[in-house]
């Protein structure tokens, strides 16, 4: 069954046409990927979803409703959460409350323990649940960015360049999380620059260049096309 199904979007930039008749799908319980290089429309499409830019034309299903018109923040009431690119916490307040924050869909009652939840997957933030979010590490950013977006309950997760900026071994960490909240049955749509890394954890993967799908097929296969290792993995 189809949780999100795009049908033919075009979006704009004024005159700039960024995405150019995309069509793609994401089934309940798997991992999509979009890989492309920068300004192929990767982040633009997320953003298309979550409201945030309206498609000139085309469609946008959501559990079979068609949410073209719905605004950026009816979008958590729908079930549907980003983790933007960026991480974009709330600098200035603490772990502790920055979750609160995702959770401000939910009733009141729910918040405390869905925070506890939250806690129990990520230790780390636990550590430090009454520090300012600006003053941790990278890494500890984007876990509480992501944490942040699991607090609304989300069906389906939509991470932007989770591993951007990190180290190695930190991109590994995010990766085995995503991994964690794939076989918890989330439905996640990643955006990643990392094509080895999304491609290995991903089900199924499209390949954006400029505004088009120009691949697309099992992540597993991708990962062992050559066009797609050349262009994309680096061999």
């Amino acid at each position: 069954m189809s949780m999100l199904e795009i049908r033919d979007i075009h979006v704009f930039y004024g005159a700039i046409h960024a995405i150019k008749g995309v069509s793609f799908e994401v089934r309940e319980h798997e991992i999509v990927t979009l890989i492309g290089a920068n300004g192929a429309g990767k982040s633009t499409i997320l953003n298309t979803v979550a409201g945030l830019l309206k498609p000139r034309s085309g469609q946008i299903l959501f559990e079979g409703k068609n949410i073209n018109s719905v605004p950026a923040n009816k979008m958590v009431g729908l079930g549907m959460a980003l983790c933007p690119e960026g991480r974009r916490i709330f600098q200035q307040m603490t772990v502790k409350e920055n979750l609160e924050m995702g959770g401000y869909s939910r009733p009141a009652a729910e918040i405390a323990p869905s925070v506890e939840d939250v806690f129990r997957r990520f230790p780390r933030l636990k550590e430090r649940e009454k520090q300012i979010a600006g003053t941790l590490s990278g890494g500890e950013q984007q876990m509480l960015a992501m944490a942040r977006a699991l607090m609304s309950k989300p069906k389906l997760m939509m991470l932007d360049e989770p591993s951007m900026g990190l180290a190695p071994i930190l991109v590994e960490q995010i990766f085995d999380i995503i991994r964690e909240l794939h076989e918890a049955g989330t439905t996640i749509l990643l955006v990643e620059q990392n094509a080895q890394m999304a491609l290995s954890v991903a089900d199924r993967a499209y390949v954006l260049e400029t505004g088009n799908i120009s691949m697309s097929g099992e992540a597993a296969a991708l990962l062992e096309d050559d066009n797609v290792r050349k262009a994309y993995l680096g061999n």
